[in-house]
């Protein structure tokens, strides 16, 4: 018999334990020396007076195994919210027993319980999650690029608007 899966809310004392998650998911995506975030930062913007994201915490058998940090977004061609999958890992050892689909099962019912059709995220092309996601009826979109600019890069562009 298989250890049960239980996926509940983080809470502020979470903060370490989230992490922790992202540190590994840093080490398992080749980036470990990424992660500048404290749980400080967690604390403040997960639990503060202005959330910014939630997060997911997957156990089974009673110990904390992985977890889903997500967010809101928007989609102006539906004219509704969504969910942005900021993160989501599982500890290896736990991987192949339904941890996984457990944390994206609960964020599906989030989803819709908010009124919000939409839950999209990012995978790196040479992650073998992307297969896990395929299976469970998720589409990659390969003619979108995703992009980003670092904090130096958006100064530059601040000081441009300040300019005039």
């Amino acid at each position: 018999m298989s250890p049960a899966i239980t996926v509940r809310f983080a809470t502020e004392e979470d903060c370490g334990l989230i992490l922790e998650f992202v540190r590994e998911l840093a080490a398992y995506e080749k980036a470990p020396y990424a992660v500048v975030a404290t749980e400080d930062d967690f604390r403040r913007y997960g639990f503060g007076p202005e959330r910014h994201f939630e997060a997911l915490i997957a156990s089974l058998g009673g110990e904390a195994v992985g977890f889903a940090l997500f967010l809101p977004d928007f989609s102006t061609w539906r004219g509704q919210p969504g969910i942005f999958l900021e993160d989501l890992f599982v500890r290896e050892a736990a991987r192949g027993q339904g941890v996984g689909r457990a944390l994206i099962a609960r964020l599906a019912s989030i989803a819709l319980e908010r009124d919000a059709p939409g839950l999209h995220f990012n995978v790196l092309n040479w992650n073998p999650a992307r297969g896990f996601y395929h299976r469970l009826g998720f589409t990659g979109r390969d003619e979108w690029q995703s992009y980003g600019a670092s904090a130096e890069v958006l100064r530059r562009l601040a000081d441009e608007d300040e300019r005039g």
